[in-house]
C-alpha cells in the first residue's frame, strides 16, 4: 500500500483519474509513461481498491489477499508494457470436489498430469466417458480462450468479427448463443462433474444454468480464456503486490497519487473539466483535459449529475481464514496439501447449484450453501510471518455462490453469522475433523476468521450491491452505444476506466489499459486532444 501523498493545489492535468483501484493505476502508469500529467484521487488511505492484502487478525504476521485472489485475466502485455516487478506462480493441482458415493467418501481430483486425472474420473464415474467429455469440451474452450483474449487490448471487434475470429461455430453456439445448461447436459452426464464446470459460470454472479439472459455464459466466458488458457494463477507475496508494483510504475513514470482524496464532483463541457474533491482538509479543485473514472458507472452517474443505470446486485461470500494446520479429508486417498492448493468445491454438484439458486431466489439462505477455497500459503508461502510459516500455518480464502445481496438486507450481521455457519457446516461434512479444531486464534484470542457479505462489499469499496463486477458482465464485443474501446460515455472527454466498462471485471487491467489508449487517441486526432470516439455506457 502506497503512503499518502497530497495533491498539488490549483493545478491542471492532462488526465485525473478517480479511484486508485488496479485498474485507475494501470491507465495512470500508461498515460504519465506516455508524458501526459496525471493525477489520481482516491479516496481511502492508501491504493488497491479491492485487490490489496492485509493484515487482518490482531497480532498475526499473516498478509492475506483480502478481497481478489487470483489472476487470470490480467495480459503479460500490460505487465511487459509497464515493466512491472511482479511474479505469478502456477498451481499444480486445478480443483479437487468432495462427495460421497455409495456411503463412503470420495472426490474428483483434477491436475497433476493428465494420466492421472484420467484416473481420478474413472475412480469417480466408473469409466472413461466423463473424462473424453471433460477433455473435448476444454478443448472447445481452449480454441475460443486463444481467439478472444488478445482481442480484450484491441478497439472493440463487432459481433461477427469476434464470431469469425473464433472460428468454431460449435464453441460460438455453447458459449455465446444457448444457455451454458444446454451445453453442460448434453455433454455430461455426472452431476458432480456438471457442477465442476458450472462453477465458472456463477463466480459473483447470481444466475441458473438456463437463465435466458445468458449472464452465466458471459461469466464462464471471463472465466476461462485468461492467457488464453484459462488459468487461473497466485500472485507472490499476495494481491496487494501487483497494486504496489501498479502504484510504483504509475509514480515512477511521474504520476501524482492522492490518497486519502474523494472525488465529489464532476463538471465537464465536453473539452474540459474540473473535478471536486474532498479531504480531511477541506475541499479542493483539479482541472483536467480528460477524466478517468474507475469507480462504478453508478458512481459515475452520481459524480456527473447523470441518471444512474439499473441497480448491481452482488452475490457472493468472501471469508479469510489462518489456521495452525490443515484439516484432513475423510477421503483418506488425496492429501490435504494437494486438495487445498488447487480449487476445493464445496455443495456444487450439478443439482446442489440449482437448489441453492432456487433458495435464494425466493429469498432464503441455501441450505447447502455452495462455495469454493484454496490455500494460498501451500504455493506461495511469503505471505506468512517466518515463524507461523515454520510451525505449519496455512492460509483458506473461501468464495461462497449464490448470495445475492437481498438477502443481507433486514439484517446484515445475522444473516452473514447464519450463512457463515451454514458455509462452514457443508465443509465440515469432508472433514475428518472440525474446521474450528484448526482455526488459529489472534492476540486477543479470537478465531482467525472473518465474512464480507455484498453489503460489506459496498460499505468498505463502494461496489455497488456489493457486485464485484459493478455491473452485469458485457460480452467482449461492440454493442449498441459502446463505443470504440468500451470505455466511452456521454461526456466526450469523461471515460469509465473500472471494472465497469466493457470488458470489465476481475483483475485484470484491461479496462485501465483501454482507457488510456482511447484518450492517447484523442490527444493524436486533433488540435484539442479531445476529440474521442462517442459513445454511451
Amino acid at each position: 500500500m502506497s503512503a499518502p501523498e497530497e495533491a498539488p493545489a490549483a493545478r491542471s492535468y492532462d488526465a485525473v483519474i478517480v479511484g486508485g483501484g488496479h485498474n485507475g493505476l494501470v491507465a495512470a502508469a500508461y498515460l504519465a509513461r506516455a508524458g501526459r500529467s496525471v493525477l489520481v484521487l482516491e479516496r481511502l488511505g492508501h491504493t488497491g481498491g479491492a485487490a490489496v492484502s492485509t493484515r487482518p487478525f490482531a497480532g498475526v504476521d499473516a498478509r492475506l489477499s483480502r478481497y481478489s485472489y487470483l489472476v487470470s485475466l490480467l495480459p503479460e502485455k500490460i505487465v511487459r508494457d509497464l515493466g512491472l516487478r511482479f511474479a505469478l506462480r502456477t498451481r499444480a493441482i486445478s480443483s479437487y470436489t468432495p462427495v460421497e458415493r455409495a456411503g463412503r467418501p470420495t472426490g474428483l481430483l483434477v491436475g497433476g498430469g493428465e494420466q492421472r486425472t484420467r484416473e481420478a474420473f474413472a475412480r469417480l464415474t466408473g469409466g472413461e466417458r466423463e473424462y473424453e467429455a471433460w477433455r473435448r469440451f476444454y478443448d472447445l474452450t481452449g480454441g475460443v480462450a486463444r481467439a478472444v483474449f488478445p482481442t480484450l487490448t484491441e478497439p472493440l471487434p463487432t459481433r461477427e468479427e469476434l464470431r469469425r475470429r473464433v472460428g468454431d461455430e460449435e464453441a460460438w453456439r455453447a458459449f455465446f448463443e444457448e444457455p451454458l445448461g444446454v451445453t453442460i447436459e448434453d455433454r455430461f452426464r455426472d452431476d458432480l462433474v456438471r457442477g465442476v464446470v458450472l462453477t465458472d459460470a456463477l463466480i459473483g454472479t447470481f444466475a441458473d444454468a438456463h437463465d435466458p439472459d445468458l449472464a452465466q455464459n458471459r461469466c464462464f466466458l471471463y472465466h476461462v480464456i485468461g492467457g488464453g488458457t484459462g488459468a487461473w494463477d497466485v500472485p507472490v507475496g499476495g494481491m496487494g503486490a501487483l497494486t504496489d508494483a501498479l502504484a510504483a510504475a504509475a509514480r515512477e513514470a511521474g504520476a501524482v497519487l492522492a490518497t486519502g482524496h474523494e472525488a465529489v464532483r464532476i463538471d465537464t463541457d465536453g473539452r474540459t473539466a474540473e473535478v471536486t474533491y474532498r479531504t480531511a482538509d477541506g475541499e479542493g479543485v483539479a482541472a483536467a483535459r480528460h477524466v478517468l473514472v474507475g469507480a462504478s458507472p453508478q458512481a459515475l452517474a452520481a459524480l456527473a449529475g447523470d441518471e444512474p443505470p439499473a441497480p448491481a446486485e452482488g452475490a457472493q461470500l468472501k471469508v479469510n481464514m489462518l489456521l495452525r494446520r490443515l484439516p484432513r479429508l475423510r477421503d483418506r486417498d488425496v492429501d490435504p496439501r494437494e486438495a487445498f492448493s488447487g480449487t476445493f468445491h464445496i455443495a456444487e454438484g450439478y443439482d446442489q447449484l440449482a437448489a441453492a439458486h432456487r433458495q435464494a431466489s425466493a429469498g432464503e439462505l441455501p441450505a447447502a450453501p455452495p462455495s469454493e477455497i484454496y490455500c494460498h500459503s501451500l504455493t506461495d508461502p511469503t505471505i506468512l510471518g517466518p515463524e507461523l510459516a515454520g510451525q505449519g500455518y496455512q492460509t483458506l480464502t473461501l468464495f461462497g455462490l449464490h448470495t445475492p445481496a437481498r438477502l443481507f438486507a433486514r439484517d446484515n450481521d445475522r444473516a452473514r453469522a447464519d450463512l457463515l455457519k451454514l458455509t462452514l457446516a457443508q465443509l465440515d461434512a469432508h472433514l475428518a475433523e472440525p474446521l474450528a479444531d484448526c482455526l488459529a486464534t489472534d492476540a486477543d484470542g479470537r478465531p482467525c476468521i472473518e465474512a464480507k457479505t455484498p453489503l460489506d462489499l459496498e460499505r468498505d469499496l463502494g461496489l455497488p450491491g456489493g457486485n464485484i463486477f459493478h455491473r452485469a458482465l458485457s460480452w467482449p464485443y461492440a454493442q449498441d452505444h459502446t463505443g470504440r474501446w468500451g470505455v466511452e460515455t456521454r461526456h466526450a472527454n469523461v471515460l469509465l476506466c473500472g471494472a465497469g466498462a466493457v470488458r470489465g471485471g476481475g483483475v485484470s487491467g484491461v479496462p485501465g489499459h483501454n482507457a488510456a489508449m482511447a484518450v492517447l487517441e484523442a490527444s493524436a486526432s486533433g488540435p484539442s486532444g479531445l476529440q474521442g470516439p462517442s459513445g454511451r455506457l
